[in-house]
């Protein structure tokens, strides 16, 4: 790959990090989270933990292998089911997380709560 091409990468690479950040910083903002916690390893996924199940020490379940993937999938289907979304909007952030996050985001999606 020519020098080029891989400042191009970087740069495309270092803008996607970027929007999401800052898409997980206005989404725990939305759901009354410090949006400072979405840049603190550890403490953005008790946080995102606690806006879909209500219990954030679930996070730990996310070091256990193979858990952790199912958990993931959990999380994101309850995460859209607290801000009023779908199941198809939630299996659109499982697979396309980088479009559906900022969609979460920025769109006019409220947090309503844990959905049981």
């Amino acid at each position: 790959m020519s020098d080029a091409g891989l400042m191009i990468y970087c740069v495309v690479v270092l803008a996607i990090a970027i929007l999401m950040i800052v898409s997980m910083w206005k989404i725990f903002v939305k759901a009354g989270k410090p949006g400072w916690g979405a840049i603190i390893p550890f403490y953005n996924y008790y946080c995102l933990f606690d806006m879909a199940f209500g219990n954030g020490w679930l996070f730990l379940l996310m070091l256990v292998p193979c858990v952790n993937f199912v958990m993931m999938i959990i999380m994101y289907v309850k995460l859209a089911k607290a801000f009023g979304q779908s199941t198809g909007f939630a299996i659109g952030l499982i697979f396309l997380s980088v479009i559906f996050l900022p969609i979460l985001a920025f769109g006019d999606a409220q947090y309503i709560g844990v959905a049981n």
